[in-house]
């Protein structure tokens, strides 16, 4: 069985997650920045849902690069020893120092987690050596990474992301992210990653007015979980015979 994790933002997404019955959720806030570290309260409502996945926490101080100053650790460490104590199955980061793992956060991160999973994000897309990196995170007490095979989307990357699954051979878990939509889930599957991620996300219309962030120029809603794009995405595992 091929495992379905799903990004996820807000309560809609958290409802969602836990209705259709997702393998695992990486929880975040600001999708659309390529994710941020959640709130406390999105945190508490989601380890505290009903019958929801298992929740792993997305721990990253700011949007941009993946250079971190040794202020911004610290705030990576503390978020990681939040989110452990609040009930998160695990946590998501990531670090790039010279092209190469920052092995200092992340050995400082597994410390932090204490026993709970980590997952080391796209980052992994940026490394010089991705051979070199796994081998690295393996050592380091990584359980998976999530990575498209590339540095654009898992569309334009199968190749690389066959050859990772492959170097990796089962040690930890490749999950396939970047782009993932229902009628990519054939090909992944044919490829043999063990786990998928998606944020499945669409817009939903705003009716106001105002204008709020640098970011929001031109915007004319907001992002949300696409709970018809989730059913899409089980439905194509089913039929590719990765989900019962």
């Amino acid at each position: 069985m091929i495992a379905f994790e799903l990004a996820v933002q807000d309560a809609h997404g958290l409802h969602v997650a836990t209705r259709l019955r997702v393998d695992r959720v990486e929880l975040c806030s600001a999708l659309a920045l390529g994710g941020v570290t959640p709130s406390f309260g999105l945190l508490d409502a989601a380890v505290s849902t009903p019958g929801a996945p298992p929740m792993h926490v997305l721990v990253r101080p700011r949007p941009g690069d993946f250079g971190y100053a040794p202020d911004e650790l610290a705030i990576i460490v503390r978020d990681v020893r939040h989110a452990v104590a609040a009930g998160a199955a695990g946590v998501v980061v990531g670090g790039v120092r010279d092209g190469q793992v920052d092995t200092d956060l992340v050995e400082r991160v597994i410390d932090a987690a204490g026993g709970a999973s980590v997952t080391f994000h796209r980052a992994f897309d940026l490394l010089a050596d991705p051979e070199k990196a796994i081998e690295t995170l393996l050592g380091l007490g990584v359980r998976r990474i999530l990575t498209a095979g590339g540095p654009t989307t898992v569309g334009d990357s199968l190749p690389g992301l066959a050859h990772l699954v492959a170097v990796a051979g089962g040690r930890l878990e490749v999950m396939a992210g970047g782009g993932v939509r229902a009628d990519l889930i054939e090909p992944l599957v044919r490829l043999g990653v063990p786990a998928v991620h998606a944020s499945a996300k669409h817009t939903v219309p705003d009716a106001a007015a105002l204008t709020l962030g640098t970011a929001a120029q031109g915007e004319s809603g907001r992002e949300t979980t696409d709970e018809h794009e989730v059913e899409r995405i089980h439905a194509a595992l089913r039929a590719a015979g990765a989900r019962p």
